[in-house]
């Protein structure tokens, strides 16, 4: 049954005919859920909704989903794809980790990287970071494309740089375009995040020993860019958002809003899809009662 949709996607979709500016999305829980116990409520309602429209994905094998995740560090990608996708059965999703190219993926076109991760039929992918971070990390620290040898780019000329990425937005555009005509949906959420939050976030990695783990000391340097971040960014999701592809800003200072919110986006693109179980065949099913018949007799 259909979970009771208490979001409008509209109202986080980055819509490229708009200059965005994130410094006037507000980063905190909106007033579609009271507190974090009715954010958690209805993360499990959405929870359960995915649960069986994964299903009927994976048996209907006619659509494939790519849920695509990115923010900056600390943002929740990964709590966000624990809590909101934990129910889903395992066998018809798969999540994918995108770090540092490797020197061979770096011999190859950006694009050709997310091809072997890509949903086949009845399937959902999530990537958490993705092939944006080639219009986005790498826009930051232009000396990580020296590696890549890209023939005409002149790393110390703005100019050239420039072209390279609204080069790079047409391809991802067209790329993704290519996956829905294919029957692969594409969902994107930029987790937005404060400063000051990311802060606290990072204190707790400093101070808790469970986090200990999840501490960078890399981050510090990326988080004294952040004026820097915010602008690719903005740049990067306004130029590849489209109706059949769209951006959503979600506000991730609280991490129960933002799994709520994701959830429940999900949830109705997939129910939008009106997927059904696969009919049997009359003369097949007429032949059921005997085949029953047959297994209570044994």
């Amino acid at each position: 049954m259909p979970a009771k949709h208490r979001f409008k996607p509209s109202k986080f979709f980055v819509d490229p005919k708009k200059p965005l500016d994130l410094s006037k999305r507000s980063t905190r829980a909106g007033k579609e859920l009271d507190d974090k116990e009715h954010g958690q409520e209805a993360l499990a309602a959405d929870v359960e909704a995915l649960k069986d429209s994964q299903r009927r994905l994976y048996a209907s094998d006619s659509h494939s989903l790519l849920i695509i995740l990115q923010g900056m560090d600390a943002a929740g990608k990964d709590g966000t794809i624990r809590h909101v996708m934990g129910g889903v059965n395992p066998q018809g999703c798969r999540v994918y980790s995108f770090k540092a190219p490797s020197s061979k993926e770096l011999e190859h076109h950006f694009l050709a990287r997310p091809v072997p991760c890509l949903p086949a039929r009845g399937m959902i992918s999530i990537f958490n970071r993705s092939y944006y971070e080639e219009v986005l990390v790498v826009r930051v620290h232009p000396e990580f494309l020296e590696p890549q040898r890209l023939p005409g780019v002149d790393i110390r000329k703005k100019s050239s740089l420039n072209k390279l990425w609204k080069r790079r937005f047409r391809e991802i555009r067209a790329f993704e375009q290519t996956l829905v005509s294919h029957g692969t949906h594409v969902l994107k959420f930029y987790l937005h995040l404060s400063m000051d939050e990311q802060r606290e976030r990072f204190l707790e990695r400093l101070t808790m020993p469970e986090k200990y783990w999840k501490f960078n000391a890399g981050d510090l340097s990326e988080r004294k860019l952040w004026s820097d971040y915010r602008s690719v960014f903005e740049d990067a999701l306004t130029s590849t958002s489209t109706a059949e592809t769209p951006w959503y800003a979600i506000p991730a200072d609280n991490k129960w809003y933002a799994r709520a919110a994701i959830a429940d986006i999900i949830a109705q693109k997939l129910e939008s899809l009106d997927l059904q179980y696969p009919e049997v065949e009359s003369d097949v099913q007429a032949r059921y009662d005997d085949y029953a018949e047959q297994l209570r007799n044994e």
